[in-house]
């Protein structure tokens, strides 16, 4: 039940003031604490305040620090170069040098030679602040043939597809250097794409004086016992390497031989246009220009030299130049007449007008060739070749002798394709053949009409950059005294050799007279 508070009051023991004061006090101690409380978190406050400033001011300390640290390393850096640190390249067993650093002097010598690749890594090492040792050009000449002869021992994997390209190549006196190489019919690039180095290897590499058609026999027998017998062997139509071929044809195997296509345009085209008379007085009247006007205001205009050799695999160039000499004459406005007269141009140039027609139809002939010089560089040989390429060559033709020579050249292609198996696809171009001659001609330089020397060893290393594995293959596979051996070998005496031994004895003898 509930009780009144006078009621309760009754009951306490204390007086009434106390609980008033009692309650008073309490309030006054509340309040004392809530004032300590208060100061206290303005103390806080402040103090945190503080610290904030003497943080920030840390702040702006160190990233001044930071700053004069960024500048006092880029001042470093400028006066003192750091050091340039090459790839880790140990060296191999035996050797002074890892595979990295001779796989680079390898490749720079197959594009500039042995004597500027000795001098480029010397440049490059004292750019990069490098005092490394470096190889000298006649340790380059000696890795790069040793990579020549280690490609020509490669193994070649067993297939009934190979494909063999020969040809000849001749410098000076009787000695010719035989090179074969070999591709599968199934590895060749997709139609569209013309064969590279990288696409095919060097099968034999052969320097000799006699080279008949017995000679040739042998050659193969001894490339089909140790590579086995090829689908094809391709050649430009030199008697000894196509007659040279029958002894694999009298074998149980389906050998065929291949005529390359653009010698046998060049053939062709050497029929129709090099035995005219007119061609004859053209050429004749394009030597006296040559030499009218070589040494004066028209110099730039003079035409190409031709070669003396395969000159009408290499006709389009002095083509194109007689062409674009009837345009200057036509075109005063021309830049390239400017300083010229007209009656300068016209006495030493004027003569191309008379054979005006005449160069549209041999102009007109060569474009036959180049197209099916394309066609079957990208295509290659197989059934139904010859009704593509008609749809390729004959498109446009305006004169009778392109035609002709048109249909000759589908005749030839149609007649090759009949060979060929109901899918197969094969060469019908040795240009990369003829280039790798370019290559190895490119290396020797101006040694290149002194005969063949000991650096025909290095044939096979031109073909394709060396890398990291086939250092490492080479060198084991062929030591230096490898490389003396084919050497002898195969060049047991050169030109070179022969002059020196002449020149000696020459010497001795007239010493040997003065001294009595």
């Amino acid at each position: 039940m509930h009780v009144s508070w006078t009621e309760a009051r009754a009951e306490f023991k204390s007086p009434s003031w106390v609980v008033p004061w009692f309650l008073w006090r309490s309030r006054e101690t509340k309040a004392e604490k809530c004032r300590k409380l208060a100061q206290e978190l303005k103390d806080a406050k402040e103090t945190i305040a503080q610290r904030d400033a003497e943080v920030q001011r840390q702040k702006e300390e160190i990233r001044a620090l930071k700053e004069q640290s960024r500048r006092l390393e880029e001042q470093n850096q400028q006066q003192t170069p750091t050091e340039c640190r090459l790839p880790t390249d140990p060296p191999l067993e035996g050797h002074q040098f890892g595979r990295r650093m001779i796989r680079l002097a390898v490749n720079l010598a197959r594009i500039i030679g042995f004597r500027p690749a000795e001098r480029v890594l010397k440049i490059v090492w004292e750019w990069l602040g490098l005092k490394h040792r470096l190889p000298k050009w006649t340790t380059i000449r000696t890795w790069l043939l040793r990579v020549g002869v280690a490609a020509l021992r490669e193994p070649v994997e067993s297939a009934d597809d190979w494909i063999w390209m020969a040809d000849h190549s001749n410098q000076i006196g009787p000695e010719k250097a035989l090179v074969v190489l070999g591709v599968r019919a199934s590895k060749l690039p997709p139609r569209g794409e013309t064969l590279k180095h990288e696409d095919v290897r060097p099968l034999t590499v052969r320097p000799g004086t006699a080279w008949k058609r017995e000679n040739m026999a042998v050659v193969y027998r001894e490339l089909a016992e140790q590579y086995g017998t090829p689908r094809a062997i391709l050649c430009d139509g030199a008697v000894e390497l196509r007659d040279g071929a029958k002894c694999l044809q009298k074998q149980p195997s389906d050998t065929i031989v291949l005529q390359d296509f653009k010698h046998k345009a060049a053939t062709f085209l050497k029929a129709l246009v090099g035995n005219h008379s007119r061609f004859a007085e053209f050429n004749t009247q394009l030597g006296k220009t040559r030499s009218a006007i070589q040494q004066t205001e028209l110099a730039h205009l003079v035409p190409r030299a031709q070669k003396p050799k395969a000159r009408f695999m290499n006709l389009a160039a002095t083509l194109d130049w007689a062409a674009m000499i009837l345009w200057l004459l036509d075109h005063p406005e021309a830049k390239a007449r400017e300083s010229l007269t007209s009656e300068r141009l016209e006495e030493k140039l004027g003569w191309l007008r008379s054979f005006a027609a005449d160069l549209a139809q041999w102009r007109e002939c060569q474009q036959v060739v180049n197209r099916g010089v394309t066609f079957i560089n990208e295509q290659g040989l197989f059934r139904g070749a010859g009704a593509q390429l008609r749809a390729a060559m004959v498109t446009g033709l305006a004169y009778a002798a392109s035609q002709h020579l048109a249909e000759r050249l589908i005749e030839f292609v149609t007649a090759a394709e009949e060979q060929l198996k109901e899918g197969e696809r094969l060469l019908m171009s040795t240009e990369i053949l003829e280039s790798s001659f370019a290559l190895y001609k490119r290396l020797e330089r101006q040694h290149s009409k002194g005969g063949f020397t000991g650096l025909l060893a290095g044939f096979g290393a031109l073909l394709k950059p060396a890398t990291d594995e086939t250092i490492r293959r080479a060198f084991s596979m062929v030591s230096v005294k490898d490389v003396y051996q084919w050497t002898r070998k195969n060049l047991p005496t050169t030109l070179t050799s022969k002059r020196l031994a002449m020149h000696k004895e020459f010497r001795s003898a007239t010493e040997l007279a003065t001294m009595t």
